[in-house]
């Protein structure tokens, strides 16, 4: 892969947590879930044989509706200890025109590896080389972190995704186009080992550094490479032959082509580290299948090295934020909620996503019945086919539960609720619960907007977006202390910010309070009242990009060669150059950034537009009217965010309609307070959508569009 296509890969990476609207929109999208409310019902179910297997693939993927969501898939069908169906659809290559073949065509299936890898543990833990319910460090005595908490990271936490530890994603440069590079499993844990900071077995956060950890004990319990026990203890036993943790030889040979959103080939990528427990398996739906039949054994598998009582284990929920939804098994997930129906903890799940590719796994044990399905392009096509799946042949799984009839709380009661709540893997994504003018409780979030919750159960509800369940997690005197909703990121909890303090300068009564105080909840800002948070401060274009980048959860970039000359050597330095690889910045006529000048608000507006416009169609902000001074290149930026409403109290409309932005004040803290408030509570993505479908939108010249970018620098 070359340098640009590198880059690419990266920043696809990075914009994904910048405009995490366009990654959840793809995989958590309540359209799937629409089509499971759709399907839902007391039709009588289908037998699934052969022939009906056979028959639901052809017509499911030759759908109107789910040929434009996949390039290439290979899905298969296992029931009672034999393939229903195993069948391959699309391209694995379009350019070759390269069908897939679901024997031979290998996909990355992502996170799948995190089920995979549990078996392994299982199978040290049956032989007595390893006690779920012990300390890591005793396995692991090498490794330190801070855990200031009594009691201990075990790993039965790891495989539940319980520890505790802050999350520790791969990062960007992690994904990258040399196939050469070796990184391994213990230098990359050392080098990235998080601290624990919610109490360990508190609460659920799906955890990617948790199962390479899990991946790391395998390694250094069995005293073997980690690559090399999976091939002896797993995938050879099951006859899986096509699977792997390298990418080399015929599973590289034969690994279909990776696409984006777009439909664009991805140029082969790898990962760091070079074998990667929580996502870097490569295999076939064929040996998936191997896999499946023999975990429904009837609880009995020599193949899988495991006994009844090991498997039992792995299919037991081990948390739940409300019996109808839980969490995770030790390997694997809830399944997504059907509407009113919540998730059955009958059903086992494991997703997986990569750059380029998505894959689904779901086995029900009592029906002895698996599936799996991956596919060359992210995205809900896992969504459509797992609804439309159980709706035809087991529709008791999706049917509506009989809640007992339950009393709503009163405003008072509620009010525990309350607050602002930020999710613990992406912690840009903000929900505010509050008590209507109703009485009844509203949550809220910069995706979907306000709407009313119906309580249906102690501290459950219903969210009629979806008409899914949204549930809180209290702690022994009944406050709330994390969230769990279906639309955003169903694969973990929100945390309740701590109430704020305020600063010496910033009571309640101050004009900016209403922006200052819920980011001080969030943990944005330090939570101490004997501290000054000097509002009318004004902020350097380096400051901004820091914070801009560190509130999008987007680390600075590990890239040693800085596009500025005036920034090399300055302390914000690794930021501002990952501003400039997202197109974020640019320099001026000599190169320059002035990382240390003062940062107008339309340079502000500027920096947000090229992170943000392209959601948007051409010409989406025209009509609307600006007064006051704005700088041509910052027209379009600034008209984007009185457009999407990203400004504080300071921005009032004009009798005529105009609009005064203030555009060329330098930015306050206070100022930036409130656009940063906005940009997590405003839902833009509902302006997104009503702009999409005006009639007075119009098409604006693509190098006019480049121009004003040039311009803007």
């Amino acid at each position: 892969m070359n340098q640009s296509s590198t880059k690419h890969i990266s920043m696809i990476w990075s914009k994904t947590v910048v405009v995490a609207l366009l990654a959840l929109a793809l995989a958590f999208s309540p359209m799937a879930q629409n089509i499971a409310s759709a399907n839902t019902g007391t039709e009588q179910p289908k037998a699934l044989t052969t022939s009906s297997a056979e028959e639901f693939l052809e017509e499911f993927f030759s759908a109107a509706h789910i040929e434009p969501q996949y390039i290439g898939a290979s899905v298969v069908i296992v029931k009672d200890g034999q393939v229903l169906a195993e069948k391959g659809y699309g391209y694995a290559d379009t350019a070759a025109q390269l069908e897939v073949n679901p024997q031979e065509t290998t996909f990355r299936v992502a996170s799948v590896s995190k089920s995979i890898n549990a078996i392994a543990v299982m199978q040290l833990v049956e032989q007595g080389n390893i006690d779920l319910q012990e300390d890591i460090r005793v396995y692991l005595p090498s490794l330190t972190f801070d855990n200031p908490y009594s009691k201990p990271v075990t790993v039965e936490h790891l495989l539940a995704h319980t520890t505790g530890f802050e999350i520790r994603d791969p990062k960007p440069e992690d994904i990258h186009g040399d196939l050469e590079r070796v990184v391994g499993i213990e230098e990359y844990v050392h080098k990235h080992m998080p601290p624990v900071v919610r109490e360990p077995g508190s609460s659920y956060m799906y955890d990617n550094f948790a199962s390479l950890l899990a991946g790391l004990l395998v390694e250094e319990v069995s005293g073997v490479p980690y690559q090399d026990y999976m091939d002896e203890h797993v995938f050879q036993p099951l006859g899986m032959n096509n699977s792997g943790f390298l990418l080399e030889g015929s599973l590289l040979e034969q690994l279909a082509t990776g696409y984006d959103a777009a439909g664009q080939a991805m140029e082969v990528y790898t990962v760091t580290p070079t074998v990667m427990p929580h996502g870097g398996m490569i295999s076939t739906a064929e040996d998936l299948g191997k896999f499946m039949i023999a975990f429904l054994n009837e609880g009995d598998s020599e193949e899988l090295q495991l006994s009844a009582e090991s498997i039992e284990l792995m299919q037991e929920y081990r948390s739940e934020i409300h019996p109808l939804w839980p969490d995770t098994t030790n390997g694997f997930e809830a399944s997504f909620q059907f509407p009113l129906a919540g998730s059955s903890s009958e059903i086992l799940t494991k997703g997986g996503d990569l750059p380029g590719f998505s894959s689904y796994l779901f086995m029900i044990p009592e029906e002895n019945t698996g599936v799996f399905l991956t596919y060359n392009q992210s995205g809900v096509l896992r969504n459509f086919f797992y609804s439309e799946f159980i709706s035809t042949f087991f529709p008791q799984y999706s049917e509506p539960v009989d809640l007992a009839p339950f009393q709503p709380q009163s405003p008072e009661q509620l009010e525990r609720l309350t607050g602002y709540y930020a999710d613990l893997r992406l912690r840009s994504l903000v929900t505010t619960i509050q008590v209507g003018e109703d009485g009844a409780l509203s949550i809220s979030d910069g995706f979907l907007g306000p709407r009313a919750l119906q309580q249906v159960d102690e501290n459950l509800f219903v969210d009629p977006i979806s008409n899914q369940f949204v549930a809180f997690q209290v702690d022994q005197n009944g406050k709330a202390e994390y969230l769990r909703e279906p639309n955003l990121n169903p694969y973990g909890y929100a945390q309740k910010g701590e109430e704020a303090k305020g600063f010496s300068d910033v009571n309640e009564q101050h004009l900016y309070a209403p922006y200052i105080l819920p980011l001080q909840s969030l943990g944005y800002y330090p939570n101490d009242s004997n501290l000054a948070f000097n509002p009318e401060h004004v902020l350097t274009r380096g400051e901004y990009v820091e914070q801009l980048l560190t509130v999008s959860g987007i680390p600075g970039s590990q890239t040693e060669q800085i596009a500025f000359p005036d920034v090399v050597g300055h302390p914000k330095a690794s930021y501002i150059q990952m501003a400039y690889e997202l197109g974020m910045i640019t320099g001026d006529e000599k190169g320059n950034f002035g990382p240390d000048r003062v940062i107008t608000r339309q340079e502000a507006a500027t920096m947000n537009w090229r992170l943000l416009h392209s959601q948007y169609p051409p010409g989406a902000f025209d009509e609307i009217q600006l007064a006051g001074e704005v700088s041509e290149w910052a027209i379009p930026a600034v008209q984007m965010m009185l457009g999407l409403g990203l400004h504080g109290p300071e921005v009032e409309a004009k009798e005529d309609g105009s609009i005064d932005f203030l555009a060329k004040k330098e930015l306050t803290k206070q100022e930036d307070a409130a656009i940063l408030f906005m940009m997590f509570t405003q839902p833009t993505y509902l302006i997104a959508e009503q702009l999409v479908t005006s009639p007075a939108v119009d098409g604006v010249d693509e190098e006019e569009v480049e121009a004003l970018e040039e311009d803007a620098a």
